[in-house]
């Protein structure tokens, strides 16, 4: 169908774990735009997390003691000023650490329930585009059994 932008025949001769087989299936799943709701999923309850609170309030004190041993006047480079203090935050390492507080508790727990599901069927639907609805709902039914692994012939990296 004109819809798909891979052909059976290109993908037939490619081993599972093919580079060229995993940039087109993450370039079809960048095109159903899961990356992009992943991300709006993730972004949406970012600010309530301990992390993120936690790493806010770290930086907002870093650059509030910072600015303490200023004295403001007319004069002051407000862009250098600014740079100086973001390349001090960048340079202590709260960020790396934050964020990966953040991740942990933002995306690691929508992993195996929310995002590989989803994936798994885009994978699927891309690997087998000429199956019916009824076949496809089958096999997912199938399937159902072991969300938690991948499809044998299929490697994730999340």
């Amino acid at each position: 169908p004109a819809e798909n932008s891979h052909s059976d025949q290109t993908m037939s001769g490619l081993p599972p774990g093919d580079p060229q087989l995993v940039s087109m299936i993450v370039n079809h799943l960048k095109t159903q735009g899961l990356f992009d709701q992943f991300r709006r999923e993730c972004l949406a309850d970012v600010d309530t997390k301990p992390a993120y609170l936690n790493l806010k309030q770290r930086v907002d004190n870093f650059v509030s003691n910072h600015l303490s041993n200023h004295t403001w006047s007319p004069h002051l480079n407000k862009n250098q000023l600014r740079n100086n203090i973001r390349q001090l935050v960048l340079q202590s390492g709260m960020l790396e650490q934050g964020v990966d507080r953040i991740v942990a508790q933002v995306v690691d727990p929508k992993i195996n329930h929310i995002f590989r599901p989803q994936v798994e069927r885009v994978v699927r639907e891309f690997l087998s585009p000429g199956k019916e609805d009824g076949a496809q709902q089958e096999e997912e039914a199938g399937l159902k059994v072991r969300t938690s692994e991948p499809p044998p012939h299929v490697t994730l990296k999340v």
